[in-house]
């Protein structure tokens, strides 16, 4: 699957809430983007590898020189930067003409945006677009070299064509050796480079062992977890374990518990649920809040309903789930575009904590009077009682398949709508 482009980024929300106008290098917006960085400082280009798109508040621009405003254009250019995105209206009032004049000259895409949103909310968006493409409809990338563990996840994750004696010996010679009555997790975890987090999760688990390899993007392993560990729910004490270790910053996606003489396939399938899941958990935004700090963990359970709302890819199903949003949701939908509000995240938030206002309250940080407000202009929208059990699934998998697909239903053509021709 080819690269993220700078079109399609311009076609995310945040970025789209921006107001974004293009005033140089429209044949530019075709390029791959890499990454998506932020500066204020007029020496960014020096931090720049190449592929970037580099997003700016202008203010290291306000005061400089026709000359300096020229060459930080010039050095932006030559070190590779896909394009500039300046915001216009706080600290610089307008964009330069010298900027305006060498991007154009160097076809550079130089974006004014209009409307301020924070930086971390377009960066967070763009970049988990761009790892997700890259994860998107591939398989694991192979192992070089004589690295056993990783070639035997490698293949256990695609699903290649296995016996039950071949892993077994395989497993062996990796050292790993679950028994009889272990249980067995797949974890996938992004943002690091090696296995130390895998590592320490298994210590503090009880040393129950692992096959665990690196690979380029991420972490592969499966944990096993012995059977005189104690009978409680072992997905939770996984992710607990790696709530407790990892870095901030890591991703880590769990997959359901298989037994380990349940046979190979079920071996693959947590490693597989445990890669899908965390492909949605970098793409799709969450349904609650994150807790601040820490790395995010999640597991395939938390993302049974998107999965399957997802089953065969979001393009595949796109207007399907279209379709059952507008139908469950159409009112709350209109209400939102015409007004600030917080809606459909708010009944989404209610409906998977089993509609408990003190919950719900916390996890939106606000206070039980307001959500009560907000729950009534709910259900007058709808018409509706949305405690109702008759519709309790219902508007959940709307309110679920509204985050999974929300901004790329027809996002690519506003998307060029807005930013025109230079």
């Amino acid at each position: 699957m080819p690269a993220l482009t700078l079109r399609e980024v311009l076609a995310l929300d945040p970025v789209r809430a921006t107001e974004p106008e293009l005033l140089a290098g429209a044949r530019g917006l075709d390029r791959p983007v890499r990454w998506v960085h932020s500066s204020e400082v007029c020496e960014g280009a020096n931090f720049l590898d190449g592929g970037e798109l580099l997003l700016t508040n202008g203010f290291g621009l306000t005061d400089a020189t026709d000359g300096v405003r020229r060459r930080y254009v010039r050095e932006l250019a030559a070190r590779g930067a896909v394009g500039l995105a300046v915001e216009v209206g706080r600290s610089l009032p307008r964009m330069p003409g010298e900027v305006v004049d060498e991007a154009r000259r160097l076809e550079l895409p130089l974006l004014a945006l209009h409307r301020v949103v924070p930086f971390v909310r377009i960066t967070e968006a763009a970049n988990r677009a761009i790892v997700a493409r890259g994860l998107s409809g591939r398989s694991v990338v192979r192992p070089r070299g004589d690295d056993h563990t990783a070639a035997l996840l490698a293949d256990l994750a695609d699903r290649a064509a296995l016996n039950q004696p071949e892993v077994e010996a395989r497993a062996a010679l990796a050292g790993f050796h679950p028994g009889p009555g272990a249980r067995l997790i797949g974890v996938s975890v992004h943002g690091a480079r090696e296995a130390g987090a895998v590592d320490r999760a298994v210590r503090l688990l009880g040393g129950g062992g692992a096959l665990r390899a690196a690979f380029p993007g991420d972490v592969l392993a499966l944990l096993a977890l012995s059977e005189g560990r104690g009978a409680g729910d072992p997905v939770r004490a996984v992710q607990e374990a790696f709530r407790a270790v990892a870095e901030p910053g890591l991703t880590v996606a769990v997959g359901h518990a298989v037994a380990a003489g349940s046979g190979w396939l079920h071996w693959s399938e947590t490693l597989r649920a445990a890669r899908t899941t965390l492909e949605l958990a970098l793409t799709v935004p969450p349904a609650e809040p994150a807790a601040p700090g820490g790395p995010l963990v999640t597991s395939s359970r938390a993302f049974a309903l998107e999965r399957e709302l997802t089953r065969g890819g979001v393009p595949a199903n796109r207007e399907r789930l279209a379709g059952m949003v507008q139908h469950a949701l159409g009112p709350l939908l209109e209400w939102e575009a015409a007004h600030p509000s917080d809606l459909v995240r708010t009944l989404e938030v209610h409906l998977r904590n089993g509609c408990s206002p003190t919950r719900t309250a916390a996890l939106l940080h606000i206070g039980r009077q307001s959500l009560y407000q907000r729950l009534e202009r709910i259900e007058s929208l709808l018409g509706l009682e949305i405690d109702d059990p008759d519709l309790l699934g219902e508007l959940l998998a709307a309110a679920c398949a509204h985050r999974v697909v929300r901004g790329t239903a027809g996002a690519a053509a506003l998307g060029r709508a807005r930013v025109g021709a230079a």
